[in-house]
């Protein structure tokens, strides 16, 4: 299984299983955080061999790249693979800006945060309503001329917006919510993504925790909002059979559910999140089990009605 992917058609290589850090420094998403449990967590990950870190500007408006940035000082840089992602415009209630000069603006505040001279991927995080979407992408395709970032990407867009921002074939990989229980992108996009040499990294992976194997039907109410009350029994039924499988290979639901993703050949890699060092460690596990193609597509069918 190929466990190192490059990143649309750029130079960018990394493992298929990184980090997504919305909860290191992630204050104003999740109250109660502490910085140094956000320090830990990112040097477990990069002193476990992860390549990936996933970060934006609005995991704590900053605080998150702030961190990372600190962080990586004590690391050989050119082995880590820095994704990062801006639209938010402060000075406007946080609401998305795609225009050049903002985005430009976005990707030097980044750099500064993340003491760096260059981001290996810069994602415009959300779409805003008035930029044309393949000029913001050409604003972002001068700073990759010049070096500062290496790949281009959009996250949050629709199938047209993605079509429209990669006009001049300048798009490198699209971030997107998608899980085994929210497949929508499958079809949306997975086709025009892979004819167009565009790479795909899913948010959400485990789904908030469901996919973990941890709630039973007791838990509905947590997940109410999301799912009604058959799905909810359809998901249990379904991490049952996850269960067996992971039991074979004396591993947890988790790290089984992560393997499919780094086994599914259109995902280019996976960024799970975690809250401490001990997470982290669990989630690099899932590197090493190796689903046999027959299991591999006994997950897929379990969860085929969230098709």
């Amino acid at each position: 299984m190929a466990k190192e992917v490059t990143i649309g058609k750029t130079d960018v290589k990394t493992t298929k299983l990184g980090l997504g850090t919305n909860k290191v420094g992630g204050h104003n998403l999740f109250p109660g955080l502490k910085d140094e449990d956000g320090y830990a967590l990112v040097k477990e990950a990069l002193d476990a061999g992860v390549v990936l870190i996933d970060t934006a500007y609005m995991y704590g408006e900053g605080r998150s790249e702030e961190i990372i940035g600190d962080v990586i000082q004590d690391y050989d840089r050119s082995k880590i693979v820095i994704a990062t992602k801006g639209a938010q415009d402060a000075s406007n209630g946080n609401k998305p800006n795609n225009s050049p000069a903002f985005l430009k603006q976005a990707v030097e505040d980044s750099l500064k945060r993340l003491k760096t001279d260059y981001i290996d991927i810069f994602y415009i995080h959300f779409p805003d309503e008035a930029t044309p979407k393949d000029e913001a992408v050409a604003a972002l395709n001068e700073l990759k001329e010049a070096g500062k970032i290496r790949a281009i990407g959009v996250s949050n867009f629709s199938l047209e917006q993605i079509k429209e921002a990669n006009k001049n074939n300048q798009v490198d990989i699209v971030e997107d919510h998608y899980s085994l229980v929210y497949r929508g992108a499958e079809k949306d996009e997975w086709a025009y993504l892979k004819e167009n040499q565009i790479s795909f990294v899913p948010y959400f992976p485990l789904a908030s925790g469901l996919l973990t194997g941890k709630y039973t039907k007791d838990d509905y109410a947590k997940f109410e909002k999301q799912y009604s009350q058959d799905q909810f029994t359809t998901i249990l039924s379904a991490l049952d059979k996850v269960k067996t499988i992971a039991a074979g290979h004396g591993v947890t639901v988790a790290q089984t559910i992560l393997a499919w993703y780094i086994k599914n050949p259109a995902i280019g890699a996976v960024i799970p999140g975690a809250r401490n060092a001990d997470q982290v460690k669990a989630n690099v596990q899932a590197l090493a089990v190796d689903l046999t193609q027959a299991e591999y597509e006994q997950i897929d069918q379990a969860f085929v009605v969230f098709k």
